[in-house]
């Protein structure tokens, strides 16, 4: 194995976080690693935001319905894309996934929480007074892990096959 699959296989949902703030030098760099994802036709139609603000994560918090942990995150990023640009939802979605691998790298524990299609997706965007241009794609709150639970995975067998599906 080498460094960038074990930061993939070792990454997993963190839910609870240590009160600890998140080092600059790695929320720049997860920052860093979304905005190089690849991007249908280098449009890179997103728009990154960073919450630290203990009041305005209670906020975000507050407006999911799955996410009421977010309150508790050191940080949480929010991941916008161009919502008149074809191809916003697999480039955010692709953002999203290099900014929690970049986390994981710096031991920081995350969360995908969606946004898309969300009912409080136009809210989150009001709150964080972004441009009605974007639309939210996703969450991300981060942390200092309070604990480790790692769901179980499925059987390789069960996920894959070569060639061409075979119904057993």
């Amino acid at each position: 194995m080498n460094v960038v699959t074990t930061v993939i296989k070792s990454r997993h949902s963190v839910r609870k976080f240590r009160p600890d703030r998140i080092d600059r030098t790695a929320i720049a760099d997860a920052i860093e690693c979304a905005r190089h994802a690849p991007t249908a036709k280098n449009v890179q139609p997103w728009l990154f935001g960073v919450v630290v603000e203990k009041a305005a994560l209670k906020a975000i918090a507050d407006l999911t319905d799955n996410g009421k942990f977010i309150a508790d995150a050191a940080a949480c990023f929010a991941v916008f894309g161009e919502k008149n640009e074809k191809y916003y939802l697999e480039d955010c979605c692709a953002a999203t996934e290099n900014l929690i691998l970049a986390l994981q790298a710096h031991g920081v524990g995350s969360c995908w929480v969606a946004g898309e299609k969300k009912g409080y997706a136009e809210a989150v965007r009001i709150l964080l007074g972004v441009p009605d241009a974007y639309t939210l794609v996703s969450l991300v709150p981060a942390g200092l892990p309070a604990d480790i639970t790692i769901a179980p995975k499925k059987e390789l067998k069960k996920v894959l096959f070569t060639e061409r599906f075979k119904k057993e």
